[in-house]
């Protein structure tokens, strides 16, 4: 900042948001429309906190309006398939977007996950080196116990219907 002697203090210059498309329910919600199921919940919490017609300083048919506007954006991107076909009518294509796939019911356990993690789906996510230890030590187990059998089999002379002529 610089100063002058006859003036205040000079303000930066303000720098300008993240380029998004203002149209429709994304405009309203202020998203590009490739943006995540996360993306639409948190930009909706922070707008309804915003224009709720009790907590904002508008006018109450305003903040009404921005608010039940708000809510209708949110109900049609919210739901995976009324945003397909709102996309299509609007003519917006996510394919080479990733998505969270249709066949998901709400208040499954990766419902749950989603919201603790970047993976829409719990096997959507790579081994962690506990899970892979665990594996490991599973295959040996296996190994042994098929090892331990082939061994027992062959000190009591029993006849192996594999190994058997």
């Amino acid at each position: 900042m610089s100063f002058n002697a006859h003036s205040t203090p000079s303000t930066p210059p303000r720098q300008s948001p993240p380029a998004r498309i203002h149209y429709g329910y994304y405009g309203i919600l202020e998203l590009h429309p490739s943006a995540t199921p996360l993306d639409i919940r948190r930009a909706y919490r922070e707008l309804s906190k915003r224009y709720h017609p009790d907590t904002t300083l508008l006018a109450a048919d305003i903040a009404t309006a921005k608010f039940q506007r708000l809510n209708e954006a949110y109900a049609i991107l919210s739901n995976p398939e009324r945003r397909a076909i709102y996309d299509l009518q609007s003519g917006y294509s996510r394919w080479h977007v990733i998505q969270a796939p249709q066949d998901i019911a709400p208040g499954t356990v990766s419902d749950q996950l989603a919201g603790n993690s970047a993976y829409l789906d719990p096997s959507d996510r790579p081994l962690s080196a506990g899970e892979i230890f665990a594996l490991g030590l599973l295959m040996l187990t296996l190994i042994a116990c098929l090892g331990l059998a082939v061994l027992i089999a062959w000190l009591r002379q029993d006849s192996l219907g594999i190994l058997a002529s």
